[in-house]
């Protein structure tokens, strides 16, 4: 299989903890593609029509993509469990859902800051990103901190990584204010080795 792979992006970093958590990763060839929403990334087309990463190909099926679709796709392969049975799984689900709502939120906010004209940027749009990111985090930390302390799975990743990319991008929104045992919780997160091993670059 081959994932194309991009360090910075917080939704391949999810597929990376899970290859790192499942003992995947030797299975995988890692492919380093580069692109913005103005420029798509050359090698993915004809992969993915909409030219986003993730994207997993593999040799007996169609190549793969979204985060979520891979992911489940992985944990399926070999049994893991993140995704788990019963009740807990549509807890699992939503909880995924939502970390990629923060992201798409976060990464919103990026493309705005980056790539639009200084003097077509919208403070006031920008702003409501945010506030969809900040509800979210005090959903987390009000409704949500005992299913994050539990057993591990992919909605825990998925909130890793969510939050790993609020302090790549948006640190100096400071999230932890107001959410003390969510930051909390994520300060234990952050260190497992699978997250260690796919920290993006500063």
């Amino acid at each position: 299989m081959k994932l194309y792979h991009s360090p910075t992006s917080p939704y391949v970093r999810k597929v990376m903890v899970l290859l790192h958590e499942t003992g995947q990763l030797p299975d995988v060839e890692i492919s380093s593609v580069a692109g913005t929403p103005l420029s798509p990334a050359d090698p993915l087309l004809g992969k993915n029509p909409l030219t986003k990463i993730p994207a997993l190909e593999r040799a007996d099926g169609p190549t793969l993509f979204d985060s979520r679709v891979i992911c489940a796709f992985l944990d399926t392969r070999v049994q893991a469990g993140l995704y788990p049975d019963g009740s807990r799984r549509w807890e699992v689900l939503t909880l995924e859902a939502l970390a990629d709502g923060i992201l798409d939120a976060a990464l919103l906010m990026t493309y705005e800051g980056r790539l639009r004209p200084e003097d077509m940027q919208w403070d006031s749009w920008t702003d409501a990103q945010w506030s969809k990111i900040a509800r979210a985090c005090a959903a987390l930390n009000q409704r949500w901190m005992a299913h994050l302390s539990g057993p591990l799975d992919m909605g825990q990743i998925a909130v890793g990584c969510a939050l790993g990319y609020l302090d790549l991008r948006h640190g100096v929104r400071g999230w932890r204010t107001g959410n003390e045992a969510l930051a909390e919780w994520y300060s234990t997160f952050e260190s497992r080795p699978s997250m260690e091993a796919t920290r993006p670059p500063g």
